[in-house]
């Protein structure tokens, strides 16, 4: 991995055969990453750029007794910025964790058979609390957190999970470093099986994100013969092996199935997210259209940015809203949402760092030093306080405020930037 810092250097003059002092090193943070040539900066990449001297303002402005600051921040960056060698080591971990056996009770997930199926299982059992509004932001965020701890302690990965830009795969995705087949690739698309399309609350004609070619089992590149053990629960391809436990917590051997959909992904270029950040100030506001609401009227790809990721992957488990990180690719498309609720809190950190959706004014304003205060304000915003993330066998239960902040949030160990 390319490193975060750039360092001043040091010299020791003599002069007259006299050492002088030297003078303590002046650190600099240098926000430098590399990208990949073929790919040029879209306007959330430039949007970004633009806004780390807010975040280097907001990051001074902090107390850093727990240890983050930007120069000692990991950077999570996008796939096709990764070397191929960096690639590969990501997929050998990967293939690490679905090796492991599982920690998961089995009273509770008679079918994990990986560590790998452990996410899975914790997705599928408390889908419904992750994905309300007060949660649905910061539990993924500790998800994918715990997912990318667990490929480095548990799998010897050196990196940091990446994450995928839309934009990038919308025209060609099939013929992208994510999606080619290739072995430094996740895996292409499956065979053709053609069904009926992904259904959405939108009335007609847009109330159906269309396939795309695929549908079918996958058979190229590092996934090609990866088993699916949990689910199906709540997915869109018809004709599926049932899971023998009504909740899909139960064994299911089958293939990786996708359905890499240009269609879905058209609701996810650069303008939505663009829009996304930068029309939608308060936090219900971009919670609201990040889910596709209100809906986009004449727009040909109303679907928000959350359904336009997850059905650019589709399939089974990818395309089913309990088992989705049954597909690797999961952990690339909310890399990404988090990469954007990074950003648009990045606007305006003070006032939008510590905001969750249906709590008005969590946080009461700061005070020009860059403390926030602890007041509590709002009608039902004092039990957010005490809510709890617990990922059960995945992760331990956190206190869901310790997780809106990316640099510096669970004292300290979430402590990284998007590049």
């Amino acid at each position: 991995m390319r490193p975060l810092n750039t360092f001043t250097t040091l010299s020791l003059f003599l002069l007259g055969g006299i050492s002088a002092s030297p003078t303590p090193p002046t650190k600099r943070w240098d926000f430098n990453p590399s990208r990949n040539p073929a790919y040029q900066l879209d306007i959330v990449d430039q949007l970004l750029v633009n806004t780390m001297p807010k975040v280097e303002s907001w990051m001074s402005l902090k107390n850093a007794t727990n240890g983050c600051t930007l120069e000692k921040a990991a950077i999570r960056r996008e796939w096709s910025d990764l070397s191929v060698p960096e690639r590969e080591e990501y997929i050998r971990a990967v293939l690490c964790l679905q090796s492991l056996p599982s920690k998961a009770p089995k009273d509770q997930v008679p079918g994990a058979r990986s560590r790998f199926d452990d996410f899975v299982a914790t997705h599928i059992t408390q889908a419904f609390d992750l994905h309300s509004p007060r949660k649905l932001f910061a539990a993924h965020r500790y998800f994918i957190w715990a997912y990318e701890k667990a490929l480095r302690e548990e799998c010897g990965y050196t990196g940091y999970q990446p994450y995928m830009n839309y934009e990038r795969y919308a025209d060609d995705p099939l013929n992208s470093p994510l999606f080619d087949g290739s072995p430094s690739s996740m895996s292409g698309n499956g065979l053709p099986e053609p069904y009926p399309g992904v259904p959405q609350g939108f009335p007609r004609p847009y109330n159906m994100i269309p396939p795309g070619d695929g549908g079918g089992c996958v058979t190229t590149g590092p996934f090609k013969d990866m088993v699916v053990n949990l689910g199906p629960r709540g997915g869109v391809l018809p004709n599926l092996p049932r899971n023998p436990r009504a909740d899909g917590l139960g064994y299911n051997p089958r293939c990786l199935r996708r359905d890499v959909n240009k269609n879905s992904v058209a609701g996810a270029r650069a303008n939505y997210t663009y829009s996304l950040i930068m029309d939608h100030p308060d936090v219900d506001s971009f919670y609201n259209r990040y889910l596709g609401q209100p809906f986009l009227r004449g727009d040909p790809y109303p679907w928000g940015l959350h359904s336009a990721g997850h059905y650019l992957i589709g399939g089974d488990p990818g395309g089913d809203f309990y088992c989705s990180p049954g597909d690797p690719l999961f952990y690339f498309h909310h890399g990404m949402l988090d990469r954007v609720w990074w950003i648009w809190q990045m606007q305006d950190p003070e006032n939008r760092v510590n905001a969750v959706p249906g709590e008005p004014d969590t946080w009461g304003p700061g005070d020009g030093s860059g403390h926030i205060h602890g007041k509590r304000q709002g009608s039902g915003s004092s039990s957010v306080w005490e809510d709890v993330i617990d990922l059960g066998w995945t992760a331990p239960p956190v206190k869901l405020m310790d997780l809106n902040d990316q640099l510096g949030g669970l004292g300290g160990e979430l402590c990284y930037i998007y590049a």
